[in-house]
């Protein structure tokens, strides 16, 4: 098991940006695939944005354009860019990490999103 904790979420306004991060407690170099994933109130967990060990990344259409994933090798850290947020863009944002193609792996215990006036 690997530990993730997130951080940088809060409140922004429409239209405004977020850099989200995930440090985990080691190398990245041992995941399959890292992963933010987001579950709204009331509505089931989501998947956002993944990035392989390869560097390949992939985006829910929802978030295309707007976010992106990205990560710093040295800091273990994955990051996600929010731009031209929305209020449904606002959840509780996990990030997700595996050491296969199987699903689950370990979670982090999500940080706080809200886009309002």
């Amino acid at each position: 098991q690997v530990q993730l904790v997130e951080s940088g979420g809060g409140l922004v306004q429409p239209g405004g940006s977020l850099r989200l991060s995930c440090a985990a407690s080691r190398s990245f170099f041992s995941f399959y695939v890292m992963a933010w994933y987001r579950q709204a109130p009331g509505k089931e967990r989501e998947w956002v944005a993944a990035m392989t060990s390869s560097g390949s990344t992939n985006y829910a259409d929802s978030v295309k354009g707007r976010f992106a994933i990205s990560r710093d090798n040295a800091k273990n850290t994955l990051y996600l860019q929010m731009n031209s947020l929305k209020p449904e863009d606002t959840a509780v944002y996990f990030c997700n990490a595996r050491t296969s193609p199987v699903p689950g792996g370990s979670w982090g215990q999500g940080t706080q999103v809200t886009v309002s006036s």
